[in-house]
């Protein structure tokens, strides 16, 4: 028996850059481009994509772990960026990633907080699997802006 899983999708050019994403499952597909000047910016970019992946992964992973101990800090919110820079070869890549996530509630209405924060980026499968390449740097705040967790460095 194997724990692997193969996910799929298929990608088929539109116009020049314009793709269209086809997930299955009776999903809609989804237009990607690339921006100006390659292409004309009518959906979202790989970078973009990539970026959405991470955060959306790891504000994910965070719920599950909330409410694996029966945390309510809803509604979570996530803003991503990505840092995308030239390399020692000249080509364009993404050099880095930040994710600030923000609970819904103060860190004093919750139990079992410093646990969740210390465990919750071991859930997150993309997140995980991007930083062996692209470094990820992650804040928490809690609702009231309170930092609750950061980047060690």
């Amino acid at each position: 028996m194997s724990d692997t899983e193969r996910v799929t999708l298929t990608l088929q050019q539109l116009e020049d850059y314009r793709c269209s994403l086809d997930f299955g499952d009776g999903q809609p597909p989804l237009i990607v481009d690339e921006p100006p000047p390659l292409g004309s910016g009518q959906g979202p970019s790989p970078v973009q994509l990539l970026l959405s992946a991470v955060a959306n992964c790891l504000t994910a992973s965070l719920l599950f772990a909330l409410r694996k101990f029966k945390q309510d800090a809803e509604p979570l919110h996530c803003q991503a960026s990505a840092e995308v820079g030239r390399n020692e070869q000249n080509r364009l890549r993404v050099l880095g990633i930040g994710i600030e996530l923000q609970l819904g509630r103060t860190a004093a209405e919750l139990e079992h907080l410093p646990r969740i924060l210390g465990q919750f980026e071991e859930f997150c499968t993309v997140g995980r699997s991007v930083a062996q390449g692209i470094p990820i740097r992650l804040w928490v705040r809690d609702a009231g802006g309170v930092l609750l967790k950061q980047p060690e460095d």
